[in-house]
């Protein structure tokens, strides 16, 4: 997955770029496309798949302010 990632977020960086150049010096109509989906594909593409990845084996109530947590903050100051 760690691979996968980081390819995707290689080629999603490699078209931003290219269509910033594709823009200014060739067809602009052209480049605003290229950049518009590769901003779409990091968004809907990259980042659920970033999240999961993050994500991955950890519970939401370790992170999550309930009264529990308070105690055990309480405790250890």
């Amino acid at each position: 997955m760690k691979i996968v990632l980081r390819l995707l977020f290689i080629l999603l960086v490699a078209g931003i770029v290219f269509g910033f150049y594709y823009r200014s010096q060739i067809d602009f109509k052209w480049g605003e496309r290229i950049i518009g989906y590769s901003v779409l594909g990091g968004t809907f593409l990259y980042l659920p798949l970033f999240l999961y990845h993050r994500w991955k084996g950890k519970r939401l109530k370790d992170y999550t302010l309930s009264e529990e947590n308070f105690k055990k903050m309480r405790e250890e100051n």
